[in-house]
């Protein structure tokens, strides 16, 4: 297996070759954002539960009959719900560490249970997804606490799900917090227990990249103004937006995982994705890219041909890292 793979395909960016089907779902995001009201003009609760209830700009997500729900006790004595899918099948190869979006401040674990009953059944990965704590009434760092002491605990085999071949990864504000994650406990534990990594559109400068400042007001789901609110309640005033513990863009990334960084062309933290995964590569270790021609932020969470292939694609990259691991 080779070791790195990073190629960037001049063809992701060509408006010519653009999925046709992509380019009708953008159209209908833009249309939709423009009936609905300003996220930040309502109540946090109020759009969290919408989002819940699947009235937000994503769609409902069914929750999964056989979840189960289990609460692991963390740092001062801190109660830290998780989500557990098992393969329908019940056999097991190992875990997935999940790690939700939503900005930080939205989302939740029971959000992303028709991907995570997929990923199980289609890797044979146990998936356990994390209820961190939620922004601004838990500003940083408190869900990447949570997120450490429940990928602790799992390393050290004190979850009721088993070890074997085990691998994280999340999207969006979930893909932060997943590298974060990694690099605390490669710090402060001195544990690198993970095989592989996930990393979907991921937000890895808090400062904004390029691409974030230049989207402007249009809304392929996030703009610039939303990751700017995110921020503001995710990062209080004593951290600066360029401290690695805070934008992991800037941290010493030897010794990390292989990871498959994924994102769509048209989602404006495509330079997030870019940046990242050559930082990942120039650290030494291995990576591959995959960028999708104009994909909107996290397409994966809409019905197309492209969402699948991608959901695919991430399946097939643990399966051979559990076969074949680094």
């Amino acid at each position: 297996m080779a070791k790195a793979r990073l190629e960037i395909d001049p063809a992701a960016f060509d408006p010519d070759a653009a999925d046709p089907e992509l380019v009708k779902l953008n159209d209908w995001l833009r249309d939709k954002h423009r009936q609905r009201p300003d996220t930040w003009s309502l109540p946090i609760e109020a759009v969290r539960h919408a989002r819940k209830a699947g009235k937000g700009i994503f769609p409902f997500a069914p929750r999964d009959k056989k979840a189960e729900t289990h609460i692991h006790i963390g740092s001062a004595g801190r109660e830290i719900a998780m989500r557990i899918i098992r393969p329908s099948n019940g056999a097991t190869r190992g875990t997935f560490l999940h790690i939700h979006g939503g900005g930080w401040v939205f989302g939740g674990s029971e959000e992303s249970d028709p991907w995570l009953r997929r990923l199980a059944d289609n890797t044979g990965l146990t998936v356990v997804s994390v209820e961190y704590r939620l922004a601004p009434e838990h500003p940083f760092p408190a869900a990447p606490d949570d997120c450490t002491d429940v990928a602790a605990a799992l390393a050290k085999g004190h979850l009721p799900v088993p070890r074997g071949f085990l691998a994280i990864g999340g999207e969006s504000a979930g893909a932060h917090l997943a590298v974060l994650t990694l690099l605390r406990l490669r710090d402060d534990y001195q544990l690198r227990p993970f095989g592989a990594a996930l990393l979907v559109a991921g937000c890895y400068d808090l400062s904004l990249t390029p691409s974030v400042r230049a989207a402007g007001e249009e809304r392929l789901v996030l703009n610039t103004d939303d990751v700017k609110e995110f921020v503001l309640r995710f990062v209080p005033d004593d951290y600066g937006l360029k401290d690695p513990h805070v934008s992991p863009l800037y941290a010493d990334l030897q010794g990390l995982p292989p990871a498959r960084f994924s994102c769509g062309t048209a989602d404006l933290l495509i330079d997030d994705t870019l940046f990242m995964a050559s930082r990942w590569l120039s650290a030494g270790n291995a990576v591959e890219l995959h960028l999708t021609n104009a994909g909107a932020h996290v397409f994966e969470a809409f019905p197309s041909g492209a969402g699948i292939r991608s959901l695919d694609g991430m399946e097939a990259y643990l399966r051979e890292r559990i076969d074949f691991p680094a």
